[in-house]
């Protein structure tokens, strides 16, 4: 059974939600950079994607105007955001900072 996403967001363990598109080339980029950081980090962060064509009501919510774009959710807010590819250092430098 699939968590809902509110149920997700409001977890103490840290959620990164990475907002993509199919037809992005830099989200294409940042995909597999999101498993090397997941494969760093372990089970201390979850990490989910949210495709913003197939999601744009959530998409909206959350402001998210570019992909890909990565926010950060802790206890149900937001705790840093950054649109654009990151970096495999940049992403478990921050995601460290949280756990």
């Amino acid at each position: 059974m699939k968590e809902s996403l509110h149920t997700l967001l409001n977890d103490s363990t840290p959620v990164l939600v990475d907002f993509f598109a199919e037809w992005c080339g830099p989200c294409k980029v940042q995909a597999p950079v999101l498993k090397e950081v997941k494969s760093d980090i372990g089970d201390s962060v979850r990490i989910i994607k949210i495709d913003v064509d197939k999601s744009p009501a959530i998409a909206q919510q959350y402001q998210v105007s570019g992909v890909p774009t990565l926010i950060l959710f802790r206890n149900g807010q937001p705790i840093w955001r950054q649109s654009g590819v990151a970096s495999k250092k940049q992403l478990v430098d921050v995601l460290r900072q949280h756990i």
